[in-house]
């Protein structure tokens, strides 16, 4: 019988990326925190084109059965928009008993673009996990999954870039069509973009504004819905990003 470690080495093949165009030099080799996986001064131009390219490389795939840690990620900036606060709150699960917080603050350089919320987030919130003790075994992204233009939002750049299984939930749509959602906690309509169901449009809390849940990297529609659900406890974030939202907004006020 394989074990647990040769089962994850044998999804974390390496996986080679045609750069050609977009910058000078590709990179070649796992998609890793060992391994940068791009530069971060893209112009949109190359960003987008960035975008499609590394969306083929996205699984989709079940959550792992057996989830011990799980983390929520959000980013809030100050009044000026010149700075962020980053923080990245870890959870012991299913109970969902605190374990851990990182917060680092820094400042922002790349514009806000519709659709390129990533290149702008992820350069300080990939600071925030080296400084974990312990690296969550699915994270929660405050942003898209596949539910994005070119099928790669924030939450399946991060799970590319630390091959983590991660899960977007976001608060607006991007793209896509759903039908009505019923009023009550746990109701749910399917989000579909080009006829192919990219997340669903799921209640958290009973008569509040529904979230649209996406899979990132690593996860799939049904699974990344059951999981947002298990976590979203009496509010509508689920919560380990809510509470990472609570930290970012107390740091951007001070």
């Amino acid at each position: 019988m394989r074990t647990r470690r040769a089962r994850r080495e044998k999804h974390a093949q390496p996986v080679l990326l045609d750069l050609t165009g977009v910058y000078p030099e590709p990179v070649e080799g796992p998609i890793s925190r060992e391994n940068m996986l791009h530069p971060w001064d893209l112009t949109p131009k190359e960003a987008i084109a960035l975008q499609k390219r590394l969306a083929s490389h996205v699984v989709l795939k079940p959550l792992p059965e057996r989830i011990t840690v799980i983390g929520g990620i959000d980013v809030g900036y100050s009044r000026r928009h010149q700075s962020a606060v980053a923080a990245l709150v870890t959870y012991h699960y299913p109970s969902l008993e605190f374990r851990e917080l990182v917060q680092l603050s820094g400042e922002i350089s790349y514009p806000y673009i519709s659709g390129l919320l990533s290149f702008r987030e992820l350069p300080l919130l990939l600071k925030t996990f080296q400084l974990l003790q312990k690296q969550p075994e699915v994270v929660l992204c405050d942003g898209q999954g596949i539910a994005h233009p070119r099928g790669l939002g924030l939450a399946s750049h991060l799970g590319l870039w630390l091959d983590l299984p991660t899960v977007g939930c976001a608060k607006t749509r991007l793209v896509g069509t759903h039908g009505k959602v019923g009023p009550k906690k746990g109701q749910y309509r399917s989000l579909k973009h080009h006829h192919k169901q990219i997340g669903v449009v799921l209640r958290t809390r009973t008569r509040v504004k529904p979230l649209y849940i996406s899979p990132g990297h690593l996860a799939d529609v049904q699974s990344s819905r059951r999981l947002v659900l298990r976590c979203c406890l009496n509010y509508r974030l689920p919560e380990p990003i809510r509470q990472a939202h609570l930290v970012v907004q107390r740091a951007v006020r001070q």
